[in-house]
């Protein structure tokens, strides 16, 4: 049931009780109120005289006044009488006041007379109230008549109690629904302005709030914090309250409590001491700035560190805030704890990952300008030494010099071909334009341009195919250094009469690329570095072999920029397998 059914079966239970009451114990007027939290208690239920009924249902009396003329009175058991003459509430503050004849007979019944039965709890609080009134034959109850009167008020205990219990239990089911809510909304949110948008209005319904504002604490400094309001005008909070809420939230979140903090009460917290004027201040913000006449104010915090704080405001005839609302906002502080060192957790990884990003975007532009200054030069030198090449009758040892020299220029020229390549596919500036590409008819293209080299070491090649096309998401440019490169070690580290298989298949994981051979293989030491750049193996069969090292760092860094993936298994002399993984075509 919700909290107006609970409500309604709940009265009409006390009705009951008090219509036993007047049909049975001999009192022609009962009425049963119950506390409410504006520490008052509420009268619900009213039997016998419907004048009274109609003057005294809905009434409300504070309960320090109660309190105050049950210290008064006389101990009948379980009941409390208070004679009309200890009676301190003035006749025209009373609801209603039974028409009746006095009289100078001490046990007649006066019309201001009060028997009452409290019902407490365990605590010894006072959570509602069995009143009688009118006794039948006019007389102050004996013995007999209390003894029966005190049965139906523990009964009424009971039924008050249990339907408190329900009520409360009800409101921390709200309660909890909220903060499950807001757990299951911002434990994936990484912005802190996000989870306030995605908080705020589960927080202010669930709490019945007008206001709500979190503050996070700056964790490099004592100053400078962050305030995020949720409110319908924005608010500036002065430096003055963001230091106070620092030093109030660390001493909280140590002893898991929460403040209220009222326009008449100002909490005591350890360690934080303020005079006068600045009560005035805070008091005066809460008023003018905020609207607000109380303020829950909520340590934020994960394991043991206080994050930061969650105040909460309300306005209105009833400000004040239950005990089972402090408690859910304390599990709701440790719940935007959680999300709070999420959001600083991926707040640095952002900010290291785009230093990251600079330093490689910085690295890729001081590579492409080194390469393109010494393309230059090296273009003369090349072209120089064709022109020596090309004169006539060079002596033997001149042209041996000159050959030599050739040979260390192309390779010059390699290395910083495969530089400028290697700073253009890891510049994260630089975006991927994918489209369909056939891996097939890439492959093909690959074997027909190192035919020649093949045939020279009398490589068996293997190419295995669906006969549709096997179409991967991408750069046709990237794709084809990918498999050129994997393709070209194959041929360069397989001895001859070797056999180099490469497969193409559609996969649940995506579009597979697989090259394989017989060739030297690769230690696992080396397999730890295979896509580091400039490295080169220390298996002195692959050293006597030309290369930059920079190959299969291009192959991985192209994979990688397609969102694929590469992995490699070897032994040496068993042979080595290449596995690409490459998102497929939509």
């Amino acid at each position: 049931m919700n909290q107006p059914d609970i409500e309604a079966v709940f009265v009409d239970a006390l009705q009951n009780i008090a219509e036993g009451v007047t049909d049975l114990v001999g009192f022609e007027v009962a009425a049963i109120s119950v506390a409410r939290d504006d520490h008052t208690l509420e009268m619900v239920a009213v039997a016998g005289s419907s004048e009274a009924r109609d003057q005294l249902l809905g009434s409300r009396t504070p309960i320090a006044r109660i309190e105050r003329e049950l210290g008064s009175a006389e101990a009948w058991g379980d009941l409390r009488f208070v004679p009309h003459e200890r009676m301190s509430i003035e006749v025209d503050e009373l609801s209603w006041v039974p028409d009746l004849e006095l009289s100078d007979d001490p046990d007649v019944w006066h019309p201001l007379d009060l028997l009452l039965a409290p019902i407490r709890d365990e605590q010894g609080r006072l959570r509602g109230l069995l009143s009688v009134d009118v006794p039948r034959d006019r007389r102050r109850p004996g013995p007999g008549q209390r003894e029966q009167l005190q049965r139906y008020a523990r009964q009424t205990r009971r039924s008050v109690l249990t339907a408190l219990e329900r009520a409360e239990f009800a409101e921390q089911v709200r309660l909890a629904d909220a903060a499950r809510t807001i757990v299951r909304q911002v434990s994936s949110e990484l912005s802190i302005g996000r989870i306030i948008e995605i908080c705020q209005p589960a927080v202010t319904v669930g709490f019945k709030a007008v206001g709500m504002w979190l503050q996070t604490f700056d964790p490099d400094s004592g100053g400078a914090d962050e305030v995020y309001g949720a409110t319908d005008g924005e608010i500036v909070v002065p430096e003055e309250f963001k230091l106070l809420g620092r030093k109030a939230a660390g001493p909280l979140w140590a002893t898991q409590e929460v403040a209220v903090v009222t326009d008449e009460l100002m909490p005591v917290i350890a360690g934080l001491d303020l005079d006068a004027d600045q009560v005035a201040r805070v008091r005066d913000f809460m008023a003018t700035t905020l609207e607000a006449s109380s303020m829950l104010f909520v340590p934020i915090g994960a394991g043991q560190e206080c994050l930061g704080n969650l105040a909460l405001t309300r306005r209105g005839p009833s400000p004040e805030w239950t005990l089972v609302e402090q408690q859910a906002a304390l599990e709701i502080g440790h719940d935007l704890g959680r999300a709070l060192v999420n959001a600083r957790t991926f707040e640095r990884e952002r900010i290291l990952l785009e230093e990251v990003r600079e330093l490689a975007g910085y690295k890729s532009r001081l590579i492409t300008t080194i390469s393109h200054e010494l393309k230059n030069p090296l273009t003369s030198i090349l072209g120089h030494i064709e022109m020596v090449e090309s004169g006539p009758d060079l002596p033997d040892s001149l042209s041996t010099s000159i050959s030599a020299m050739g040979r260390a220029a192309d390779r010059m020229r390699s290395i910083i071909d495969d530089l400028l390549v290697l700073a253009q596919v890891a510049d994260p500036e630089t975006a991927l334009d994918p489209e369909p590409v056939d891996l097939a008819k890439v492959v093909d293209d690959v074997l027909d341009l190192l035919r020649v080299s093949i045939d020279q070491q009398e490589l068996h090649v293997v190419l295995q195919a669906p006969c549709t096309p096997v179409c991967a998401w991408g750069e046709v440019d990237g794709l084809f250094r990918v498999c050129v490169n994997l393709v070209s070690n194959a041929v360069k580290y397989t001895p001859r009469g070797g056999t180099i298989t490469t497969s193409l298949a559609h996969t649940p994981h995506g579009i597979e690329l697989i090259v394989t051979d017989t060739g030297l293989g690769i230690s696992a030491s080396d397999q730890q570095h295979l896509f580091q750049e400039f490295f080169r193996s220390n298996n002195p069969a692959a050293v006597a072999m030309p290369g930059t090292g920079l190959g299969l760092s291009i192959v991985h860094r192209i994979v990688e920029r397609h969102r694929g993936r590469i992995r490699v298994s070897s032994a040496l002399g068993a042979g080595t397998t290449f596995v690409v993984t490459l998102p497929p075509a939509p």
